[in-house]
């Protein structure tokens, strides 16, 4: 049995989708394979990500911000929208392709306040993906 494809999109491609892809990826590996991207891609994952995931044994110290674009015209199972402006703005090709689902965080990069008060957002966001993700992929 091949594995259902998930793309997780949201703007930067900085935090929140890189945490679905590492989630998904790490948690439920045998039966989807994921990959991430973004809208207008920042060109980092964002530090606070890396550690937080790292605190579940998930390294995403090696992955890359990419552009939707590359995937245009590859067949997704289903397509996640994690932001309100990726939902807005995810393009009519991803339509041609499985299911598109809109489950949407806060971004942790906007967290203001001391570095443990950012961290600690990181890990709700990282926590609610988990449970909203992950349980919606579980599902299927």
């Amino acid at each position: 049995m091949s594995k259902k494809q998930v793309l997780i999109l949201c703007t930067g491609n900085s935090c929140r989708s890189q945490m679905a892809e590492g989630l998904i990826n790490a948690r439920l590996g045998n039966q989807y394979q994921a990959y991430s991207a973004g809208t207008k891609p920042s060109g980092y994952v964002h530090p606070k990500a890396i550690q937080v995931m790292a605190e579940l044994d998930i390294d995403l110290s090696q992955n890359e911000s990419q552009n939707l674009e590359i995937f245009k015209g590859q067949y997704f199972d289903y397509a996640i929208t994690v932001c309100g402006s990726a939902k807005e703005t995810c393009p009519v090709w991803l339509g041609e392709s499985g299911e598109v689902v809109h489950i949407g965080f806060d971004d942790p990069a906007d967290a203001t306040g001391t570095d443990e008060e950012i961290t600690a957002e990181f890990r709700r966001v990282r926590d609610e993906i988990t449970e909203q993700v992950l349980g919606f992929l579980s599902e299927k």
